[in-house]
């Protein structure tokens, strides 16, 4: 099954899509990975899903990602009082309103916060946003386990609703005790990703890593502001990032998102690591069998930035209209790939190669393949290292990866352009040429009389060793 697109699609799994026939249906559609959303479901629901996602990849032949999202620290307010009893009470613009780490139900004039952590960060000044921003308050005074704030916009406040503090740096790690029970069953389950949740620092990174060890590749969620300050050296640490623009979208003011969105996939492609555009992108279709104009137009934006992937919620996850969503997301990001516009765009965006052997092998096979019209580039690899960086190169031409590690193979399925085959190593040239125009003809990639692009490593199964490139016929 070759996809008629670079960009990848994520599609999240919940109750809408945990069968079997949805999962196959879903990748038929489109879908190249899929994310489990540890924020909802248990462990019994994720581990069955992840089995089904197995038995599609044993069926199409193709290797199938699997990431594993972690909820992350979330701060809510306690239980709240009001005169119904848990119906909540209305917080008027103007007033003054008290949060403290008191146990007691919340009235009209306070509520309980119950993290310590919010107290020892705050400081006068500073915004409280909550419920995804409907309701702004500012600390006008401030205690060690009280903060009395200025409504500055009103609403309703009910129970357990979350709390985001844009201005604060927050003393809390991006793993929770939840998140380390949850990430232990995801590696022990076999996900290929894990993705962190509110990463304010690079130390976040190296805590994960830590924990994870090397048994699966680490994605950075980009979502507070916070982690903006670092941003260069997060991309440093992490395997890919994420602009994860949900929380984004209520800490920092809404017409910053769209520029912080372009300027962290340009980042991340300079970094040549494998960058995600979240949240909302067809929100609509989670009950409508067609999207917005403008959801169509947000998820061609991300596209044309050169996001290596795009990323469905809600809309799988729970939605009505699971495989309607994904087939519109591929539709849509194939027809941008074949704007002639899209192919400049790609090329104004190139990194300059650094001075190894591998670059500038991967960059000549881009260049090679455009001037002798080649109908692909095929890159063996062991780490997939060389893989990525063919991707960054971001060619005009599918890129067909030949790895022996099918761990190697999933964890590939984000990245832009590449499609991944479980194959052996090559033993030789010219098993390494044969191999290559075999699966390329099985893959429908190439047709026999065309050319081929081929870059390897000598002595063959070197992991970081790419120094070979030759030019194929395809018998």
């Amino acid at each position: 099954m070759q996809r008629n697109r670079s960009t990848k699609i994520i599609a999240t799994l919940g109750p809408a899509s945990s069968d079997l026939e949805t999962i196959a249906g879903l990748h038929a559609a489109g879908a190249d990975l899929f994310r489990l959303n540890f924020s909802h479901g248990d462990h019994a629901d994720h581990l069955a899903r992840l089995r089904a996602i197995r038995e599609v990849e044993k069926s199409v032949g193709m290797p199938i990602g699997v990431m594993a999202d972690m909820q992350g620290p979330k701060i809510r307010v306690g239980t709240i009082g009001g005169d119904g009893g848990g119906v909540g009470i209305d917080l008027v613009e103007g007033s003054t309103y008290s949060f403290d780490l008191q146990d007691t139900p919340g009235d009209d004039k306070r509520a309980p916060l119950p993290h310590p952590e919010v107290f020892a960060a705050l400081k006068v000044g500073m915004d409280l946003l909550i419920d995804d921003g409907k309701l702004r308050l500012t600390v006008q005074k401030l205690g060690r386990d009280r903060a009395e704030c200025t409504v500055i916009t009103g609403g309703r406040l009910t129970d357990r609703k979350g709390v985001n503090l844009p201005q604060a740096l927050l003393p809390m790690g991006a793993m929770t005790a939840k998140d380390q029970k949850d990430l232990r069953f995801a590696l022990d389950a076999g996900v290929d990703w894990v993705a962190l949740s509110f990463v304010q620092r690079p130390d976040d990174i190296a805590e994960a890593r830590r924990l994870i060890a090397g048994r699966a590749a680490v994605m950075a969620k980009i979502e507070k502001p916070a982690a903006l300050h670092q941003i260069d050296e997060i991309i440093e640490m992490s395997d890919a990032i994420m602009v994860a623009r949900g929380d984004l979208g209520v800490e920092l003011p809404v017409e910053e998102v769209p520029a912080l969105q372009k300027d962290l996939v340009r980042r991340a492609r300079r970094a040549g690591k494998p960058v995600v555009v979240a949240t909302q992108m067809l929100e609509s279709m989670i009950s409508s069998p067609v999207p917005t104009r403008a959801e169509v137009s947000d998820v061609a934006a991300a596209v044309y930035d050169g996001a290596d992937a795009v990323m469905l919620s809600g809309e799988t996850a729970s939605g009505q209209f699971p495989l309607a969503a994904v087939e519109v997301m591929d539709r849509v990001a194939a027809k941008v790939e074949r704007d002639p516009s899209y192919h400049k765009i790609m090329d104004a965006e190139h990194a300059d190669p650094e001075a190894t052997s591998a670059d500038a092998i991967t960059a000549a096979a881009r260049q090679v393949a455009e001037t002798i019209s080649a109908s692909a580039i095929v890159t063996y690899t062991t780490s997939g290292s060389t893989a990525l960086r063919a991707a960054r190169e971001r060619p005009p031409v599918p890129t067909l990866v030949l790895t022996p590690s099918l761990i190697t193979a999933r964890r590939l399925a984000v990245a832009w352009g590449l499609s991944c085959v479980h194959s052996a190593d090559a033993s030789g040239f010219t098993d390494m040429v044969d191999r290559a125009c075999r699966v390329a003809a099985d893959r429908g990639i190439a047709s026999s009389g065309d050319r081929l692009v081929i870059t390897a490593g000598v002595p063959f199964g070197t992991p970081g060793a790419t120094n070979t490139l030759r030019i194929a016929w395809v018998p």
